[in-house]
Parts: C-alpha cells; sequence; structure tokens
C-alpha cells in the first residue's frame, strides 16, 4: 500500500510515498503467462527514436502494440484467461467498448470457443465490425460501457459462461504484463514508461513487472475519463462520468478494487490529458510515421508531447502505442 505523509492529502497528479510493495501477481506470474500465451500472440517491436525526435533530449522508446493480434494489447489477457482455466460449454462472455471484444473474439477463434461480447451503443461500428468479423456474437447492452457490462453479467449468471474481464481480473492483468516482460528484454532500459489507461489492467500489469526495480510507471488518462486519478485522489475505487473522445476505449467508470490495489501500490501518478491533446498526438503519429492510431492508442504519447508528463533532462522514456482499432473516416478528418 502507498503511504501518505501525515496529515497530507493524496494527488494523483505527483508520485507518493511508499513502503515495500506487495502485490497480488509477481513477476514469476507474469513469465508464466508470457510462456502460456506466446504461441499464440505477436512479440511486438521496441522503435528507439533519436534524440530529440519529440522535444526531449533523452532516449524515447516506443513500444509498438498496436501491431498485436486484433490491434491492441488486450489479445494478451483474452488468451491467458482463456488457456488458463477449463471452458464451460457456454463458451466465453466480455463485455467491451470494442478492443477487448475483439481480442476475445480473436483468441476464442484461435482456439475454437464460442463467444459473445456485449458492446455500448458508443462503440465504434470499426471496432463492432472487427468484432463480428472475428465470429463472436455481438449483443448491444446498452449506452455505456457499465451498462454492456452489466448485461453481460447477468447473462454469466443465466448460463454459466466464462467471464473474460477487461482489466479487473488477475489472468487479464497478468497477460498485460507480459507487454513490460518483452519491453525489458527488448529495450534499451528505461527510467520511466507512460501507459493509458482505460480500466487499468494493461497498467496494473505493467506496474506489477516493475514494481521495486526502479522504472517509475505514470498513467495517462483523458480529463473527460479518469476513473484511476479519482480513484487514487479519494483512495478507494469510485464512479466517474465519462466524456472522451477515447471513451470507447478508455472509458472505465471503476477501476475496480484489484485494478486499484496493485495501481496505489506501483504506479507513481497519473497525467491527464485534453481530448485536444489526444488529437495531436493521433495527427503527430500519422504525418511523421504514418502510423494510424486510434484516440486511446495515441493517448500515452499525448502527455509527452502536450507537456502533461515533463521528462528530466536525460530521461529515458518510454511510451506504449497500445492500439490501432481506428475508423479512417475519422482519422481523415483529425489530420
Amino acid at each position: 500500500m502507498a503511504l501518505e505523509r501525515p496529515g497530507a492529502r493524496l494527488d494523483a497528479s505527483a508520485p507518493v510515498l511508499r513502503g515495500p510493495v506487495t502485490l497480488p501477481l509477481s513477476r514469476d506470474d507474469i513469465r508464466a503467462a508470457h510462456e502460456r500465451i506466446r504461441p499464440y500472440i505477436r512479440r511486438t517491436p521496441v522503435w528507439s527514436l533519436p534524440k530529440g525526435t519529440l522535444g526531449h533530449d533523452g532516449p524515447v522508446s516506443l513500444k509498438l502494440e498496436f501491431l498485436q493480434h486484433a490491434g491492441s494489447f488486450k489479445s494478451r489477457g483474452a488468451f491467458n484467461t482463456l488457456l488458463k482455466q477449463p471452458i464451460p460449454k457456454a463458451g466465453v462472455a466480455a463485455a467491451s467498448g470494442g478492443n477487448h471484444g475483439a481480442a476475445v473474439a480473436y483468441a476464442a477463434r484461435q482456439l475454437g470457443i464460442p463467444a459473445r461480447v456485449f458492446v455500448p451503443e458508443i462503440s465504434s461500428p470499426a471496432k463492432v465490425e472487427v468484432i463480428r468479423r472475428l465470429g463472436a456474437e455481438v449483443v448491444i447492452g446498452g449506452l455505456r460501457y457499465a451498462d454492456a457490462l452489466a448485461a453481460c453479467g447477468t447473462y454469466i449468471a443465466e448460463t454459466g459462461a466464462l467471464s473474460v474481464h477487461a482489466y479487473d481480473a488477475l489472468s487479464t492483468i497478468e497477460g498485460q504484463g507480459t507487454v513490460a516482460l518483452e519491453w525489458e528484454e527488448d529495450g534499451q532500459g528505461l527510467d520511466t514508461v507512460l501507459v493509458a489507461v482505460g480500466g487499468g489492467g494493461l497498467i496494473s500489469g505493467i506496474a506489477s513487472w516493475w514494481a521495486g526495480r526502479g522504472v517509475k510507471v505514470v498513467g495517462v488518462e483523458p480529463e473527460g475519463s479518469r476513473a484511476l486519478h479519482a480513484s487514487l485522489e479519494a483512495g478507494r475505487p469510485v464512479d466517474v462520468t465519462v466524456e472522451s473522445i477515447a471513451a470507447d476505449s478508455l472509458g472505465a467508470r471503476n477501476t475496480g478494487e484489484l485494478v486499484f490495489s496493485i495501481a496505489r501500490a506501483a504506479v507513481d501518478h497519473v497525467a491527464l490529458v485534453t481530448d485536444t491533446a489526444i488529437r495531436e498526438a493521433q495527427r503527430t503519429l500519422w504525418r511523421d510515421w504514418r502510423i494510424a492510431s486510434e484516440p486511446g492508442g495515441a493517448a500515452a504519447l499525448a502527455a509527452l508531447l502536450s507537456g502533461a508528463y515533463r521528462p528530466r533532462s536525460g530521461e529515458r522514456v518510454g511510451v506504449l502505442l497500445c492500439g490501432a482499432n481506428v475508423e479512417l473516416s475519422k482519422l481523415g478528418e483529425i489530420i
């Protein structure tokens, strides 16, 4: 658990004093997950940029996780969940704003498992089409992600289908943590990594891998979708209102207890970025490298470009580019 100064208010925008870190999963758990899923995932590359490329005088590396199967890191957690436990006759079910559903659909198809995915009305049509194309049954479960999650829970209770949670489950977090394992093995050494936060499964896995090892893990959330930031500020998981261009991937209303406990112990702080900064990061990715990124996938870069995170001179910074499921017509409007 994070330790607070006596009488001090917990500020989610600044580092927190910590004692010994005790987490519900270890590096060995993440290594085991990587061995389990390795035959089914892509080992995505790490791209080292020349100093000064993004206005920072130190080295910057990009983990190109948008090249993962189904267009995002989510395939890691989906495969780990499906491979780690018995699958009931009813198959698997998941609630998703889009990327998690696509990952579950992809993993289920590869393993020959029936899947049903509940999506909210705000989901990108492009993402919903990917889920259908990958063979899962799609059910519209309400306006927002929380509504789809509730509908999915009802279906699981009625049928006995296996729940594949998008973020607040150990098997999901273990799988997402394999991003950090690869990054450490393939990178040039890091002082800080910037990670976009939706429900928090990705940053929980990454922070668990680097906990107590001198790498600062910084979350990045849109100002209009700040579930982890608000929870760290409140000292407990809290519900937030979600309004952001990245809501279909970074739109969780509440992180949940498991994610909160890991983040409070092992995440340095959460930086907030505006929708305008996210759009500018999308433009930069396309203009400079022809990378088509969805808003959530560009959020971590937005923190560096906008100054929401300001590295010290020479700091070795890693930026996770986590999702590529963007409607090209919308990207065209932005750029």
